[in-house]
């Protein structure tokens, strides 16, 4: 079993200022993988005071420099590849080839968009860029907001690392990251990443502890100025309250329940990709597309193809290769979703494939069979609440307005999903549907694109120039002359 007891402070590993055991349990197991300890007070107060020391010279540091040492951890992911994505799956029971291929290559691809959109950012811009720049005259700079407080979850942890710490660090601010407790092994690895890519002491600061301990000590702190919190709804309510007494800014990516409307017209791999994206990681993604709408006229048949889908698709331990999913990640998530695929049967939904407990050929790790609920009417539980498992629910619609409003009638609004052959009317959807994000007929929305949601699903932008600018403020200055940067250069 791994020791990993020490945090990440000032540039140095650091025993705790009290212990506090933790294990770390390897889903597919139900076995202890590694023990981390829960920091108090006093570690997050030393974090942070790293971070604050350290902010002003890493803000002064020019922004050609922060981005060089940045690129840099990208050199010790190349070296650390295999290490990495086998924390990952041990962690939080991503197969392994998954780990490899999804989860761990989030960071140079979440890196490298951030890089070129670091570019693009005019650190002081004239108010009015019509103006030419040989005069004094009104001005904006964009200066980093301070000391920032990371919480990342369990369910794509390094993917929330990377779109928190590198844009952070790129935009001149300190930070301190708390990871999920239930997958803290990567972002330990992170820490040894930027240490070893020569991150300057305190710019990034590690402490691993729940979200009731290190995870209310950030969002209180006075020398906190921002927290970026990605997890539930619940806890971002939490975050936001504790937050307000020190006016900090706080940015919040929080859950979603996805509607993926299936016209009779989409293509031949509608299905088999609509019901492939709802199972990708266990279900466990906060844009898993888990209400599928689908027209009337081809509902019948659309059952069919997802049944066979999700029949097709294997369960097994993460560290196993191949193309099956893994568990979920621990024996409360498992418990919440045999909840709700009960719920779903007693309130009258249909199961056509899957159901409660385990898999055959299983008595223990916590695995979840890809599950399908046809003729789910709008208001049941399972349509209504995310169940972040591997559970679909099917819903037919007659009309598109019809679609629009079971679509839309949800406090979530974080990614809906349109499937047509229709241009136009993929176009209407795409503004009528309430939510932070649209992808249509399986389309990347792009490199350099943000992730965010709207409503309960909070209103981050993380991604791209975006993502970079929600650590930055914007500062007004009357009578800047533009003509001393110029003969600086």
């Amino acid at each position: 079993m791994l020791d990993k007891r020490l945090f990440y402070i000032n540039g140095a590993w650091v025993a705790p200022a009290k212990a506090r055991d933790c294990a770390v349990i390897n889903p597919s197991t139900e076995e202890p993988c590694a023990v981390i300890s829960l920091g108090d007070q006093a570690d997050t107060d030393a974090a942070v005071a790293a971070a604050k020391a350290a902010f002003p010279a890493w803000a002064a540091t020019p922004p050609a420099e922060r981005a060089r040492l940045v690129a840099k951890i990208l050199d010790q992911y190349n070296a650390r590849l295999q290490e990495f994505a086998e924390a990952i799956s041990m962690e939080m029971g991503a197969p392994i080839d998954f780990a490899l291929s999804d989860q761990a290559p989030c960071l140079p691809w979440h890196t490298v968009n951030f890089l070129k959109a670091f570019e693009r950012i005019e650190w002081i811009r004239p108010l009015d860029p019509s103006i030419p720049r040989d005069r004094a005259q009104p001005a904006v700079a964009m200066e980093p907001i301070g000391v920032v407080g990371l919480i990342t979850p369990w369910n794509w942890p390094v993917n929330q690392i990377a779109l928190k710490a590198i844009p952070a660090m790129l935009a001149g601010c300190t930070c301190v990251l708390k990871p999920s407790e239930e997958s803290p092994l990567n972002a330990m690895l992170f820490a040894e990443f930027c240490h070893d890519a020569g991150i300057p002491p305190g710019v990034f600061n590690l402490v691993n502890g729940d979200g009731m301990g290190v995870g209310s000590q950030l969002s209180t702190h006075p020398d906190v100025e921002m927290i970026s919190f990605t997890g539930s709804t619940r806890a971002g309510r939490a975050i936001s309250k504790a937050a307000a007494e020190t006016l900090k800014r706080v940015t919040l990516e929080l859950g979603g329940k996805g509607a993926n409307v299936l016209f009779a017209d989409a293509d031949a791999k509608a299905v088999e990709r609509s019901v492939r994206r709802m199972m990708e990681n266990t279900g466990q993604s906060c844009n898993a597309p888990s209400r599928l709408l689908v027209e009337r006229s081809v509902y019948d048949q659309t059952i069919e193809k997802a049944v066979a889908v999700a029949e097709s698709i294997k369960v097994g331990p993460a560290h196993e290769h191949g193309a099956h999913i893994g568990p979920v990640v621990n024996k409360r998530q498992w418990d919440q979703i045999q909840g709700y695929i009960q719920k779903g049967i007693d309130e009258g939904a249909r199961l056509v494939t899957g159901g409660p407990g385990l898999p055959d050929g299983f008595n223990r790790g916590f695995y979840v069979k890809p599950t399908i609920f046809a003729d789910v009417k709008p208001g049941m539980t399972i349509e209504k609440e995310e169940i972040f498992g591997p559970v679909l629910c099917m819903i037919p619609f007659e009309t598109e307005e019809e679609a629009i409003r079971i679509a839309n009638d949800t406090p979530y609004g974080l990614t809906n999903y349109v499937q047509s052959g229709d241009p136009a009317r993929s176009n209407r959807m795409a503004r009528a549907l309430r939510a932070g994000m649209i992808e249509m007929n399986g389309k990347s929305r792009g490199a350099g694109s943000f992730f965010g949601g709207v409503k309960q699903s909070g209103r981050a932008r993380e991604g791209g120039i975006w993502g970079i600018e929600e650590f930055l403020e914007p500062k007004g200055i009357s009578g800047y002359d533009f003509t001393l940067d110029v003969a600086a250069e």
